[in-house]
């Protein structure tokens, strides 16, 4: 097992990916803030939320490391996704409500933030590019679901309050254009909660790189609204009632995604 992500793996064409569920801050942790050590930006409880796949013989990759280390799912040229907004860097120096990450003189250099790509980005990305293609030598085609959740409401990135199910596929040049409209569906029977397509969040980078479907890779990522399963303040803590509510809607998006052949 690694100790940059943990990997257990299917035999079903799909690969899950959660990418901002780590919690460790390696050693970098007597160089962080009060206000880092909160890991407030983590994707919280994403293992927990999805344990169904452990009946569904899907593959999945889970990031131990906090995206305050390093953001899996960022490019690591430092490319922005969404040109003109506000975006997180690559080794993020300041939490989503905008406090600092570092204390003072502790940022890390460029050369150091090449040192963490080597370390944490290139091994996590090396190996969904194995596990696709193990999948799509397996069955002639692959699947990716890129796991997310984020706060109901964060003014930096975006108005008001987001839709619970945000789906994304990079405004449909990551996967078959039937599939996202059918997985749109799927989440919009669901009538306490709300969905949309390729809103504000239409896939970070894993989702645009891997998604080739004219090379058999069909790939979409969830923005999943933290209010849908836990509490939203610290400690954020998992809601059980809250969580049993809202994972049938995520199994049957998932089943849809298993059952969708190119």
């Amino acid at each position: 097992m690694s100790d940059i992500f943990n990997l257990v793996r299917g035999n079903s064409p799909l690969l899950v990916s959660m990418p901002h569920s780590g919690e460790s801050l390696g050693p970098y942790t007597e160089r962080m803030t009060d206000a880092a050590h909160k890991l407030t930006d983590t994707d919280w409880h994403l293992p927990k939320l999805y344990a169904f796949l452990a009946d569904m013989d899907v593959t999945v990759i889970a990031a131990n490391h906090s995206r305050y280390v390093i953001d899996l799912n960022r490019d690591p040229s430092g490319k922005s996704l969404y040109p003109g907004q506000n975006v997180t860097e690559l080794c993020p120096t300041t939490t989503f409500p905008e406090e600092q990450i570092y204390l003072d003189g502790e940022k890390p250099s460029d050369e150091e933030c090449a040192e963490r790509v080597e370390t944490y980005w290139n091994p996590y990305h090396s190996q969904i590019e194995e596990e696709l293609a193990r999948l799509k030598a397996k069955h002639g085609y692959a699947l990716l679901w890129d796991a997310h959740s984020i706060a109901s409401e964060v003014p930096r990135f975006f108005e008001g309050k987001l839709p619970d199910f945000n789906l994304g596929t990079n405004s449909g040049a990551s996967c078959d254009a039937q599939l996202g409209e059918e997985l749109l569906k799927i989440a919009e029977r669901f009538e306490n909660y709300t969905a949309v397509l390729n809103g504000r969040f239409k896939g970070g980078f894993i989702t645009r790189k891997y998604g080739q479907p004219e090379k058999g890779i069909h790939a979409v990522q969830l923005e999943l609204s933290q209010i849908t399963y836990m509490d939203e303040q610290y400690p954020f803590s998992y809601l059980n009632d809250k969580a049993f509510a809202v994972q049938p809607c995520i199994e049957d998006l998932i089943k849809t995604m298993l059952r969708f052949k190119p």
